[in-house]
């Protein structure tokens, strides 16, 4: 058996696969209703829109297959995403790559197996459509086409999912993709046992801003703030613009202390931008921080109520220690 190599883009490929904020989310019809079409058209026992991030390949849509994911060192699909065309494995006993595979040996017992890429904007392939046979096949010049016009709906979807769950101007997560985001976090801290800190930040003066450079450069603001988040918040947090001025992240395992000087060291970072850029007025922010042990369940949105109202609190405090 050949393990998958990895491909080249594997670092840009999977910081991809992770902002669509897709995997281990739940079955979804737009999805389903691909694999059902694919088992019907082709014939197969067994359809997948399959996912492939660093040790598994994950079933987005499963038609004849009760697992929900394999590991990616044996999947097949590991093997499709390397190239840019149908990857086809007509008799999978007749291939050394594959004749000794525990999914070839045992069930599902895999003969036949096509899979075409999923692509996203950015070229990165994510996973496949594919399609599996327990009997050895091929597929026709027609087949192959229909099977590529299938597998270029899956990746609409998934483009779909992404451009609903983020911000169009800042790139980074909306409402709706903190959301899915975060309380999936939430509820991964509150399984080991670790505390998560949620901060809501509000722009200070970002009126102002605009009343008096105009709407692009309030723009300009709002983007450059995002931008700091990117730089010093880690992978493993989450963070959004909720809309607006208002931004949220979500530090996971991070106490309130931790969670206070990574904040402090966000202030400098903004207050360096500051410098460096000189556009005629400084960006700043209030601040509430709310953090939850990792014993138990929250709900997100009660997370951003409390944090919220500590933002105002902070905001109305800055108002009078300025003067204004």
């Amino acid at each position: 058996m050949k393990k998958p190599d990895t491909p080249h883009d594997e670092e840009t490929r999977l910081k991809t696969l992770r902002s669509l904020n897709i995997l281990d989310t739940p079955a979804e019809e737009r999805f389903d209703r691909l694999t059902r079409l694919a088992k019907r058209m082709f014939g197969v026992p067994i359809a997948l829109v399959s996912l492939v991030d660093e040790n598994r390949q994950w079933f987005k849509s499963c038609v004849g297959l009760s697992a929900t994911e394999t590991p990616r060192d044996i999947s097949f699909c590991g093997h499709a995403i390397l190239g840019n065309e149908i990857f086809i494995i007509p008799d999978a006993t007749n291939d050394e790559r594959f004749a000794d595979n525990p999914l070839v040996l045992n069930e599902p017992n895999i003969r036949f197996y096509a899979g075409c890429p999923l692509r996203h904007l950015d070229g990165s392939k994510l996973g496949t459509l594919c399609i599996i046979d327990t009997a050895p096949r091929s597929l026709g010049e027609e087949d192959l086409e229909a099977f590529k016009d299938l597998a270029e709906l899956a990746e609409r979807e998934l483009v779909a999912v992404q451009l609903a769950t983020l911000d169009d101007l800042t790139r980074i997560s909306n409402r709706r993709g903190f959301a899915l985001l975060a309380q999936n976090s939430l509820n991964i801290c509150a399984r080991q046992g670790v505390p998560a800190s949620l901060v809501f930040f509000d722009l200070n003066g970002f009126k102002l801003i605009n009343d008096k450079f105009g709407h692009a450069e309030g723009d300009r603001a709002l983007t450059a703030f995002a931008d700091q988040m990117r730089s010093t918040f880690r992978d493993s947090d989450v963070f959004a613009r909720l809309g607006g001025d208002e931004f949220v992240v979500l530090l996971t395992n991070t106490a309130a202390e931790l969670a206070a000087d990574i904040i402090a060291r966000f202030r400098q970072s903004v207050d360096a931008y500051n410098q460096a850029a000189k556009r005629g007025y400084d960006i700043s922010f209030s601040d509430g921080i709310v953090t939850v042990e990792g014993d138990q369940t929250h709900s997100i949105e009660a997370l951003l109520s409390r944090a919220d109202s500590l933002m105002y609190e902070d905001k109305q405090e800055r108002s009078v220690g300025s003067g204004t």
